[in-house]
């Protein structure tokens, strides 16, 4: 098989990914072996890339996002068959979808929406399980919860698709934050009720009549935004987070007894805690997806496993400029 790997943990100026030929893995217990026809870029990937070494001589390969056609099943894999095509993200302890095949855990994986392309589908599994495991069983929201909800990031991957199942799933009002004109407009379109900026949301939100929200989904820099999340969050509120909080005082929020959650997908496969929800979880979005209610957040296709796509997608990644996700289709 062919990956783009590297052995050396290093910055976005040093870009080293290279192309290699490793030999098929085969697939033993609950795995598959998936050939991968697209895949998914997050910012997990050059997270992983700028702190990650290779061991043993071993390349690194990244990548946690991908849809692809089933080639082979352990000898315990029950779930698929040969010739399935599915969409799953993988497990963080293992090699990633940057490759022409792929081992992955059953437990993870579902069938792709038979009405998306691999491209759009590959947009969807990471996205969709962060933002589904924060909001239904982090914060167990219900479908009659008619409170109010701030999504801070309603641009990025994870955003878009926590405002879709917010609307799917509740009758909460959602809040969004966005600046520039084409993010305003796609976030919009993914339903939020109110768009707002990320410099000066806590004024925005007062200004359409609203003193606390209820809720607040940080996608992204939550660092730049803790003291405003503390003014703006009601008494009792819940304020989740996915991205790294170093140095953040959490006492901020102890004059209201705010509820604090951390979101980490690959927690489960990590510490093989309830795998198989991930694929139930999947198996949900397939449904909105082919039924109309639900859609991808692909917004830039790129064309092909190489090198230069790669460092493309990993700069948008780092430097902040995409809107939804980044997808590479073999």
């Amino acid at each position: 098989m062919r990956i783009l790997g590297y052995t050396q943990a290093h910055t976005l100026n040093a870009f080293d990914l290279r192309q290699m030929e490793l030999p098929d893995s085969i697939p033993t217990s609950r795995d598959l072996l998936v050939e991968v026809k697209a895949i998914g870029l997050n910012p997990i990937d050059y997270k992983i890339r700028s702190r990650r070494s290779g061991t043993d001589g071993q390349p690194v390969i990244l990548g946690w996002d991908a849809s692809g056609i089933v080639r082979a099943c352990g000898s315990d894999a029950t779930y698929f068959k040969v010739g399935d095509e599915v969409f799953y993200s993988g497990d963080l302890n293992r090699a990633g979808s940057y490759a022409t095949r792929q081992l992955v855990d059953e437990r993870l994986v579902a069938l792709k929406p038979k009405n998306l392309s691999f491209a759009d589908a590959a947009a969807l599994p990471l996205t969709s399980l962060t933002a589904y495991e924060m909001l239904f069983e982090k914060m167990r929201l219900t479908g009659g919860d008619r409170r109010t909800a701030l999504i801070i990031g309603g641009a990025g991957g994870v955003g878009s698709q926590a405002i879709q199942l917010l609307k799917l799933n509740t009758s909460m009002t959602v809040i969004a934050t966005a600046s520039r004109p084409e993010s305003k407009q796609w976030v919009a379109g993914f339903g939020a009720d109110h768009v707002v900026s990320h410099q000066d949301f806590v004024s925005e939100i007062r200004a359409l009549g609203i003193r606390f929200v209820d809720f607040i989904f940080s996608t992204t820099h939550s660092g730049q935004h803790w003291n405003n999340m503390a003014e703006i969050i009601a008494p009792f509120g819940e304020i989740g987070i996915i991205d790294d909080a170093d140095g953040l005082d959490i006492s901020t929020f102890k004059r209201k007894a705010v509820s604090l959650h951390w979101e980490l997908m690959f927690t489960k496969s990590m510490f093989d805690y309830r795998m198989e929800s991930q694929g139930k979880i999947l198996n949900e979005v397939r449904d909105l997806i082919e039924s109309g209610r639900m859609r991808t957040t692909a917004n830039r296709r790129l064309n092909g496993l190489t090198v230069e796509n790669l460092r493309a997608g990993h700069t948008m990644l780092e430097q902040h400029t995409n809107i939804g996700k980044v997808v590479v289709e073999l």
